[in-house]
């Protein structure tokens, strides 16, 4: 999948902003971004859902809109919303779709394998949000598709059900297919994707694998949350407490991000810091920078759903 100088405008406001992302085959790829990021209209053009307003989108080397009718059968989508019908019973859906492929994989195995058996006659519209997921998941993947868009794929679920789902992308990977995934969550993307593509206001910030955008030589994290809201201008003030190969990034009002060479001298200069500026610590942690720190600092905000 290929994407160059994509550009997206509602109105005055423009949601993808130049965009440039390449999809490697025989991957998995997570699309990251804060809510408003422009990663939903990237991948709904992608998907021929919408017209590039500039820039070109080729998927599996077609043009999404131009060669619909040659790209539709070898691409899978699912949409976080759902796509059956509100009455229609799980298994009779997932028949429906699969019968509407050349060469579909087989229902009931499909169903066993994404613990669709017991919920197979509920309507679409009793079905829990997890269950509603793995169906949608089955409705992308029974076609065989050489590209899968997976939105949200564990939202709701539980976490048995949410290991075998990354069992099953995984197997999707291991025999092939691209995968194309949006999540909320870190550990998830962390865990599948082999890259990572992080996007903010329509424009890319980020692009590399998991080890890549955690990498930091011998850096870690303290993470400090307070009682109350910091002292005006507390952030620049720790940053020179500390020195200038340490990064400090406010992630809110009352807690705050240190990234940097930090052991356990940095953590003392913090409560120091603390001490001397009247802030009182309600925790002070140190960790390893993880991929929920690199979007933080990037970002300045969290990967809420």
């Amino acid at each position: 999948m290929d994407v160059r100088g994509l550009v997206m405008r509602y109105a005055d406001k423009v949601a993808v902003d130049a965009l440039d992302l390449t999809v490697e085959r025989n991957t998995i790829t997570a699309v990251l971004g804060p809510n408003g990021a422009g990663k939903t209209t990237t991948l709904e053009t992608c998907e021929g859902y919408r017209k590039p307003q500039s820039g070109t989108v080729r998927v599996l080397g077609l043009d999404p809109i131009a060669q619909r009718r040659d790209l539709l059968p070898r691409i899978g989508v699912m949409l976080q919303g759902g796509g059956a019908w509100s009455g229609v019973r799980a298994m009779e859906m997932l028949r429906h779709i699969a019968k509407l492929h050349a060469d579909p994989l087989d229902t009931e195995m499909l169903s066993d394998r994404l613990g669709l058996a017991d919920c197979g006659r509920t309507p679409y519209r009793r079905l829990s949000g997890g269950q509603q997921q793995r169906l949608g998941l089955a409705m992308a993947v029974v076609g065989r598709p050489e590209i899968v868009f997976v939105d949200e794929p564990t939202a709701g679920m539980d976490p048995q059900a949410r290991r075998t789902t990354w069992e099953l992308l995984e197997e999707l990977r291991g025999d092939g297919v691209t995968v194309v995934l949006t999540t909320h969550y870190m550990d998830e993307a962390e865990h599948l994707a082999d890259r990572i593509h992080i996007i903010d206001k329509g424009r890319m910030i980020a692009s590399g694998t998991p080890l890549e955008l955690t990498r930091g030589g011998k850096a870690t994290t303290i993470r400090l949350v307070v009682t109350r809201p910091f002292p005006p201008g507390a952030p620049e003030s720790l940053r020179k407490a500390l020195g200038e190969k340490t990064e400090v990034t406010v992630l809110d009002e009352i807690s705050l991000l240190v990234t940097g060479p930090a052991d356990s001298s940095t953590l003392a200069k913090v409560s120091q810091w603390c001490e001397e500026n009247d802030v009182l610590p309600e925790s002070l942690t140190l960790g390893q920078r993880n991929l929920e720190d690199v979007f933080l600092q990037l970002t300045g905000r969290e990967l809420l759903p």
